[in-house]
């Protein structure tokens, strides 16, 4: 059965673009996807922006040189997204919908239709393209593997259906940036909808010759970093109160950086050395926190015992440094060792 649907697949015509792009961005965040198109040498107009925060939406501006305003997918309808003369320009739609009630790291709520969750806000860009009097040609998605996962599988497929009802050929693989030349071990899922039958094969892997301390700056300006005073009342301090009892060892890089990223969880990446000259790992969400970040240069201290979570590993400058999962913190410092 595959290897028939595989033959078919192949059958069917190549999508090629040949009109110019206008770009579509929903849940756009400071648009590394237009960033990515820019990257790639792509020519396309920043056509519309949906993006409720304000702080992502300047991010935005400032990075592509916009001026869009911010706006509630919620709120909208597809006459605010004017796509319109299909035959004259090429619409490309990027729907990265939440992924907080769908990734591990989070309440996993899923994204069900009608749950009122964030991750169901999926089912706005529903709305909106069935008010659309002409559709986007292109649609793309990117998520975290768990939009395919046992739990939120039923839903996927309810939208993949939804998505071929309207005439779109579906196309689902899940990548890892490590695959495709960034040195950061970050598995994503991705689906292109292209409106019609038409064939799709994503990128091939290729080998990846970074490491990350070669994106990282030679040279750091001190007002970004502690004194070793504060430092050292830090760590004894720490020791005193949250981390008390908790067995540390010393661990050291004799080049590169590594990091002690204390938040009073325990249980995630408090405690964290991290070398930066490998992969890295996203943090872990968690809004709002109310102790700073501190990230050591140099050294750092790990915590022993612990089970198979992110906190308290140590990255070398050789291994694939691991995402961190996505945390939102108040305050970031980068502290030198002593």
């Amino acid at each position: 059965m595959n290897e028939q649907i595989d033959l078919f697949s192949y059958s069917m015509p190549r999508f090629k673009i040949d009109k110019p792009i206008r770009l579509i961005e929903l849940f756009a965040g400071i648009g590394s996807q237009a960033k990515a198109l820019e990257n790639l040498g792509v020519n396309f107009t920043h056509h519309r922006v949906v993006e409720w925060d304000k702080y992502a939406m300047a991010s935005y501006n400032a990075i592509h040189g916009t001026n869009f305003e911010t706006s509630d997918i919620t709120k909208i309808h597809a006459s605010d997204l004017d796509i319109r003369e299909t035959d004259k320009y090429c619409y490309i739609m990027t729907y990265s919908f939440p992924c907080q009630d769908l990734s591990l790291a989070g309440n996993q709520k899923g994204m069900t239709k009608g749950s009122g969750t964030r991750s169901g806000l999926l089912w706005e860009v529903e709305r909106l393209l069935d008010e659309c009097t002409e559709l986007p040609q292109v649609l793309l998605m990117e998520n975290v593997p768990q939009v395919i996962g046992k739990k939120n599988i039923k839903d996927f497929q309810s939208w993949r259906s939804k998505l071929e009802s309207l005439g779109y050929s579906n196309f689902v693989q899940l990548l890892n940036a490590k695959d495709y030349g960034i040195p950061q071990n970050r598995n994503r899922c991705f689906m292109v909808s292209i409106l019609g039958e038409y064939h799709y094969t994503f990128p091939k892997k290729k080998k990846l010759e970074l490491k990350l301390k070669d994106l990282l700056e030679d040279k750091v300006d001190e007002k970004y970093y502690l004194s070793d005073d504060v430092v050292r009342s830090f760590v004894i301090n720490s020791k005193k109160n949250d981390l008390a009892g908790i067995d540390f060892e010393r661990e050291r890089e004799s080049s590169g950086r590594v990091g002690y990223l204390e938040h009073g969880t325990g249980e995630h990446q408090s405690n964290v050395v991290y070398g930066t000259d490998g992969l890295c790992r996203t943090l872990q969400s968690e809004l709002e926190t109310k102790n700073p970040v501190k990230i050591f240069e140099g050294g750092g201290f790990i915590q022993k015992g612990t089970g198979e979570h992110q906190s308290n590993k140590v990255y070398t400058a050789d291994g694939n440094a691991r995402t961190l999962d996505a945390t939102e913190y108040k305050h970031a410092m980068l502290v030198k060792d002593s």
